[in-house]
């Protein structure tokens, strides 16, 4: 299964990251590229405990049943619904977001598993180390598909 823990994985995300350019387009859903790359950093900074995400109603009641779920092998399938605290509507600059999501998978695998944040994922609740890695790699690569890359 996909870590993004292991150097290789991550080295293999951020060239994919560096194939987009500011007119890349989107395969599906609603966010541009810029907006994308910004969605992409709020995972990573809870992971990490920059920020402190809330717990959900529907994340307490289903989040253990959904994590079950996603911490497999399976990619995301597409239109999953997104946590308004990650959504972005307005305009972002595609090169200092990118450069943020660069640093935030640097840091991540920096931190390592023992680095991360003890607070649980707003959705899915307490998550290992390892269930933090594989969804942080899984969410990635599935908005780099989104993109094409």
């Amino acid at each position: 299964m996909n870590d993004l823990f292991k150097s290789v994985t991550a080295l293999t995300v951020k060239s994919r990251i560096e194939a987009l350019q500011p007119d890349s387009k989107a395969l599906w859903g609603k966010m541009n590229v810029a907006q994308m790359l910004s969605h992409l950093q709020v995972p990573l900074q809870g992971a990490l405990g920059e920020v402190k995400l809330k717990r959900t109603l529907i994340g307490y009641l289903f989040g253990g049943i959904a994590k079950k779920q996603m911490v497999n092998e399976k990619p995301f399938k597409q239109n999953l619904p997104t946590d308004p605290a990650f959504i972005r509507k307005d305009d972002r600059d595609f090169y200092l977001e990118k450069s943020k999501l660069l640093d935030g998978i640097d840091k991540f695998v920096a931190v390592g598993p023992k680095g991360l944040s003890r607070e649980p994922h707003p959705f899915f609740g307490k998550l290992s180390p390892e269930e933090w890695s594989v969804l942080m790699w899984k969410h990635i690569d599935h908005h780099l598909r989104q993109f094409g890359v």
